[in-house]
């Protein structure tokens, strides 16, 4: 964001939506954390001219695997229920539910 990028895009680039963007910078300011400026005034938190700390770097990772990790065990929720809505509609005698469909 420190080079002009709009909120969604800085998001992007870190993988992370928009909602986790400003829960994690509510959590900073609550523990009193402020990122330290670069020479240039710039903070700088990914890519190659990371200007973060060490700790701060490593917490982004850390957060970066627990949200892959996270996204993986939704999509293994989300086929377990799908196997288990095909199943009962099967059973039932009824038509297999649509794909995309919200299901009650």
């Amino acid at each position: 964001m420190a080079r002009g990028q709009s909120q969604a895009q800085a998001c992007k680039v870190l993988g992370v939506s928009v909602m986790t963007f400003h829960r994690w910078r509510k959590q900073e300011a609550a523990r009193g954390v402020h990122p330290a400026p670069a020479a240039d005034g710039l903070v700088e938190v990914d890519g190659s001219g990371a200007t973060a700390t060490d700790p701060d770097r490593s917490r982004m990772d850390e957060l970066r695997l627990e949200n892959e990790r996270l996204r993986r065990i939704v999509t293994d929720l989300l086929l377990e229920k799908m196997k288990i809505e095909e199943k009962l509609a099967l059973e039932s005698g009824g038509t297999l539910p649509r794909r995309g469909g919200i299901q009650s």
